[in-house]
This record gives structure tokens, sequence and C-alpha cells, in this order.
């Protein structure tokens, strides 16, 4: 197998590692085991919802003494550490979940991989409900999109659809059957986000062949669908809708309620011909052009279907495109992959990345997401991060673009490479002349190398 080209190594990785030529092609990186995951290891959602529950108990307890004190000095002292802890222990792990998934791209083997992980975990948008459980959101990623990547997507539709973390995102664990047993006595009724989530972003696309009436029946089908007190998907039969329920012309359900029922129509979207369309001209948007050529588009829908949604089969065909060979990168890289290209450029390796005290992961990382528009795990809504050009380069993103290149480059490394080299060391054989003249005129090292992370070119992807 060849190695990778300057070019994939950008389009479909995260860049040149410190002078390193570009690592395996593509069509290498799809196969065999997901080290990274082994490497780094990161918390259930189960042990963080453990950690979150004792906050809640101790918040609850902290309450019942002061209310019973009424004003009065009360033993509250330890309860407030205790609550202080816990929520320290919630935060310490949420800048865990920076490093973790730093250092997994940055030491990773299969670059296209972890970018395959990010574009699904965009699609599959959640944010953590309540905030301090954010950790949770990389759980999430870990559970139900690293293992499917390279898989088939009716599994990974499963998976994400009905994790706890996607069900309380859009309110599906408090959706309620109306003429339920629970419902009828409870007076609860539906709740139609993921229903209509299901069909316009994660499937079919806001121009499939659905209707009102199809949210309506599928919102009807996965009432039921609920998250226990260790955070894991459970299904109340008592809460489900009874009677059967059509969904693009087909039946679902009819007898007693079940889980299978709700997978029986996961599976169907899955396979439906517009969810072949919708995603393969996603995923040609994100790593090719915000306007996709439509022989790309039609190329890898086909491949899609042909396939039965074989994931790998899919990121294959789009990798070894010839519109994926085009050197126009009209992509913008999104924060997050800009910051993981940089540090990989200057050298930073996961392991370090790792020790990094808090102070430092928010200088570097958290606090630079921020400025440049892509606040850490915390997408605008369910549709994810937007693709287009426009949206990341804007006057206030791209000043904190250059700020970061200008003056992070030297808190990270006592000693910078030579500027003229790391034109090289960056972008290979794509940097401009423009840029070597522009490196080479720099006042001082420091400015030189930051030029470099600042230029169009290495924003580009």
């Amino acid at each position: 197998m060849p190695p990778a080209t300057t070019l994939q190594a950008i389009r479909f990785g995260d860049g040149l590692r410190a002078g390193d030529p570009p690592g395996l092609a593509p069509a290498a990186q799809l196969d065999g085991p997901d080290a990274m995951q082994r490497r780094y290891p990161g918390p259930s959602t189960s042990a963080l919802e453990a950690m979150r529950r004792e906050l809640v108990a101790t918040r609850r307890q902290l309450q019942e003494v002061e209310d019973d004190s009424a004003g009065a000095d009360g033993p509250s002292g330890s309860l407030e550490e205790m609550l202080r802890g816990h929520r320290r222990a919630l935060a310490d792990e949420d800048l865990a979940t920076v490093q973790r998934t730093f250092a997994r791209a940055l030491d990773s083997d299969t670059p296209y991989r972890e970018r395959l992980v990010r574009f699904w975990a965009g699609h599959f948008a959640v944010r953590a409900m309540p905030r301090i459980f954010r950790a949770a959101v990389s759980s999430y990623i870990d559970e139900a999109i690293r293992p499917h990547v390279t898989g088939r997507f009716d599994a990974m539709l499963r998976a994400a659809v009905l994790h706890p973390i996607m069900l309380r995102y859009l309110d599906q664990a408090g959706s309620t059957g109306p003429s339920s047993p629970f419902g009828q006595r409870q007076g609860r009724g539906l709740n139609e986000n993921l229903a209509r989530e299901l069909l316009e972003l994660h499937t079919l696309g806001a121009d499939g062949p659905y209707g009102q009436d199809d949210v309506h029946q599928l919102a009807k089908l996965l009432t039921g669908l609920g998250v226990d007190q260790q955070a894991q998907m459970v299904f109340r039969r008592r809460r489900a809708e009874p009677g059967s329920f059509t969904v693009l012309g087909r039946r679902y359900g009819g007898g007693r309620p079940s889980l299978a029922d709700i997978e029986a129509a996961l599976i169907d979207l899955a396979a439906h011909p517009h969810t072949a369309r919708h995603l393969s001209h996603k995923l040609a948007a994100h790593f090719i052009a915000d306007e996709p050529p439509p022989a790309l588009v039609d190329d890898l829908a086909a491949t899609w279907r042909e396939s039965a949604g074989d994931l790998r089969a899919v990121a294959l065909a789009l990798a070894e495109h010839p519109a994926a060979q085009s050197a126009d990168r009209a992509k913008a890289r999104q924060p997050l992959g800009l910051l993981v290209a940089a540090l990989g450029a200057l050298g930073v390796t996961g392991a370090e990345v790792m020790r990094w005290n808090r102070s430092l992961v928010r200088q570097v990382i958290v606090h630079p997401l921020i400025a440049m528009g892509q606040p850490w795990q915390e997408p605008r809504g369910p549709d994810g991060w937007p693709e287009h050009f426009g949206h990341w380069i804007t006057p206030q993103g791209l000043a904190a673009r250059i700020d970061w290149a200008m003056t992070t480059p030297a808190r990270l490394r006592r000693r910078l490479p030579d500027a003229r080299d790391f034109v090289d060391h960056a972008l290979g054989d794509l940097a401009d002349d423009d840029l070597r003249r522009l490196v080479a005129g720099a006042e001082n090292n420091t400015e030189g190398v930051g030029l470099v992370l600042a230029s169009p070119g290495f924003n580009r992807c």
C-alpha cells in the first residue's frame, strides 16, 4: 500500500507531524482495531452518571440541612466541601476528555479514522443535559460512534439514536404515549423532537419524502424509550403508545409494544435511498467542498446502496475518488482540526498533552476553541457544526486563529523549529512561494512559525 500524499494527509487526516512524511494511505487506515481508544480509554456513561448522581444527592442533603437550620449555623460545612469535590471531579473529567480527544488525534496512525469519528459525532450531534455532565458527550462518542465508523450505518444509527445521551438531549426519555397506561394515568403526552431529527437530520434529509404525519407516527412508535438510573437505555412498555404506526408507507407495531418495532423502523430508514443520497452529500461536503461535485455524490450514493450502507466502503470510495485528488483545497479547517494540525506540526505528542495541567489545557485548547467559534462539545443544535467556509473564516474567528498562531507555539516550545524549515514541515509540497518569501522576511523566528500556522494554506484542508 503506497503512503499518503501530502494532500491526502491534510484532506483526510490532520496534516503533517513535525516534518514527518505522510503516513499510511487512507485505504490502509480503515481496517484493524481502534488502537487510540485502547491507548487513551475514557469512563463509561454509567460511571459518569454515578458521579453526577452523587453530586445531586449531596446537593439535596445540603439543601435539607440548610432548610432545617432555618438560617442558623448548621453542620453544612462538610457537605459544602463534598459538593465542591463532586463538581471538581466532573470538571476535571471534562478537561480529561479534551486531552484524550487530542491525544488520540495526535498519536494515531489512522488519522482518517479519527476524522471520520469527528464527522459522525457531528452528524449525530448531542449536548450534555445538564451542562456539568458535558464529559458524557465523549463517552457517547466512544460508545455509539467510534465502534461503527467502518461498520454498517444501520448499526451506528441504532447505537446513536438509542443512546441515553441522545434520548435525554432530544427529550425522548420524557415522551409518553397518550393512550398508554402511564400516559392516561399521569396525563403525559408525546414529544416529537427525536422523530423529527431522525428523519430530517440523521437519515432522509430535509428534502426527504416525508411529511408531518410521518413525524407524528414515528414519534408514537418511539414512545417507551427511556433512561434508567444507571444511564442505560430501557424500553418501558407501559409508556409506549399501543397500536400500529405507518411511516413512509410502512406499517410497524400492532402487537404488544416492543423495542423490535423501533429497531425495524431504524433499519428501514438506514436503507432508504434518500438516506444514501443525503449522507453521501454530507460526507462529500465535509471532506471535499461545501458544494461538492455532483458526480462525486452520485458515486458515493451508488456505493452506499450497493454495499447496503457499509461505511468502510463509502469512506474508501470517497478517499479514492478522482474529485478527492484535486489540489483545490476549498474547505476551511474547523477550529478543533486546526489545533490538532498545529500541535502535530509543532511536534506535540498525545502523551505530552495528557501531562498538561488544567490551566494549560484551557489556555491552549478550550479557550481558543471558544474564541474560534467551536466551543468544546457544545454544537449549536442537533444539526451539529456548520460546514460552509464563511461560517469559520470570519473577522472574529480569523483574529482568534492568528492570535493562537502567533502566541501559543512559544508557550509550548522553548526552542521552535527554524521557520524556513517549518514551512515544509507543516505543508510539504503544498507550501507556495509567497508563503516562503513571507516567512523568510519575518522579524524573528517566532513570528515566522506563527505566519505558517496563520497562513491560508494551513487553515484549509
